[in-house]
């Protein structure tokens, strides 16, 4: 779903576009997930300030084992190790190279386990439709 705001936004400091990416990201790639998620698990606070988190991308196969039948083409897995996005960053941004690349979907129940690493949307599968939709509407 993508949604239609009734007006268009001010763009200033604090709000920016940010451009989608055009190719799948690599595994290494390093990312930065932000959001207003608990900083806590288990157990939940939330944070007067934007949080950030430096994660690295991770390759499918590993996935694949550690989510089998969750994990599919159209998510994207990355961990920080012991930091994660969180309960409450679900669709924030992953943000690689300057360029939109995933969508936080979910995660373990205990977030910031470096044996299971976040889902994220991949937003590179979904380029065309994205484009698409808002050109059409």
């Amino acid at each position: 779903m993508l949604v239609k705001l009734c007006r268009p936004v001010q763009i200033n400091k604090n709000v920016q576009p940010l451009a989608l990416a055009a190719s799948c990201p690599v595994p290494g790639m390093v990312c930065q997930v932000s959001g207003w998620g608990t900083t806590t698990s288990p157990g939940v606070s939330y944070p007067n300030i934007l949080q950030c988190a430096n994660l690295t991308i991770i390759r499918p196969e590993v996935c694949h084992v550690i989510y089998p039948n969750l994990f599919n083409q159209n998510t994207v897995c990355a961990s920080g190790g012991k930091v994660d996005a969180c309960q409450g960053d679900s669709g924030g941004p992953l943000v690689c190279n300057g360029k939109l690349q995933g969508i936080v979907s979910w995660g373990p129940q205990v977030c910031g386990d470096p044996n299971y690493p976040g889902v994220y949307t991949s937003v590179c599968r979904f380029k065309k439709w994205i484009e698409d939709t808002i050109r059409n509407n």
